[in-house]
């Protein structure tokens, strides 16, 4: 169940989130979940799902998942919310190890995050992530799930040093909007994102976000359901 307190913003200076280009203010999040009627919200995947990053001075340490969280809560306060998200996981094991509990848990929204540890394989097969993703949002919408999906940040746009990985990236990214696609998922899509070049969006270990690129994925989570919301 959701905690009332996480939804009210500790004190602190938060100067450099709320002057963000890319800031999403509560005004704006009510309103473009104003006719969200989600009650059971589940999000699974890898480190990122889970949340991992390091803080960002003038930032709220929320992630993104609970950034989208609490906009939701604002609209209907009971939600229900579900995070199994694991560090390290790749795609196969996010099936095996989360699908059955958040089936179990019978959400109306998921969002999941998988595939980036595939690309750190050997044996890295873009089409086997594709498949392990189909197993994983196939069942979520035969159970009546809307579903949201990610294709990851470039993050080669900022930091050269990982430019090897982009090719590889972009054919897993190729593989998530396939399966988006083909099962109705909504696609939060941030490889041409403009906030990929700024080096602060990343963590120091060059693999995960900031708490300011946490702050811009729930923005873009939030701006991406409003818009499937507005559509119909």
């Amino acid at each position: 169940m959701t905690n009332p307190e996480s939804v009210v913003p500790a004190a602190g200076d938060y100067s450099k989130e709320e002057a963000d280009e890319y800031h999403l203010t509560p005004a704006e999040a009510d309103r473009l979940l104003a006719n969200a009627k989600w009650r059971r919200f589940a999000v699974m995947g890898d480190s990122l799902a889970e949340g991992l990053g390091e803080e960002s001075p003038g930032y709220r340490s929320v992630t993104w998942s609970d950034r989208t969280r609490d906009a939701l809560i604002r609209r209907m306060p009971d939600l229900a919310f579900l995070n199994v998200g694991l560090r390290d996981l790749i795609a196969s094991e996010v099936r095996e190890q989360q699908l059955a509990r958040v089936l179990e848990f019978e959400p109306d929204l998921v969002a999941l995050v998988a595939g980036g540890n595939d690309l750190f394989r050997k044996d890295f097969d873009p089409a086997d992530v594709e498949a392990e993703l189909d197993q994983i949002v196939g069942p979520l919408r035969a159970a009546g799930a809307d579903v949201v999906m990610f294709a990851l940040m470039n993050i080669s746009a900022a930091i050269p040093e990982v430019a090897a990985l982009k090719p590889n990236m972009e054919l897993l990214n190729a593989r998530i909007r396939a399966v988006a696609a083909r099962h109705g998922a909504l696609l939060v899509d941030m490889w041409n994102h403009p906030g990929c070049a700024s080096r602060d969006m990343f963590s120091s270990d060059l693999m995960h976000s900031s708490m300011r690129g946490h702050a811009l994925l729930g923005a873009e989570t939030i701006r991406r359901l409003g818009v499937y919301l507005a559509s119909g």
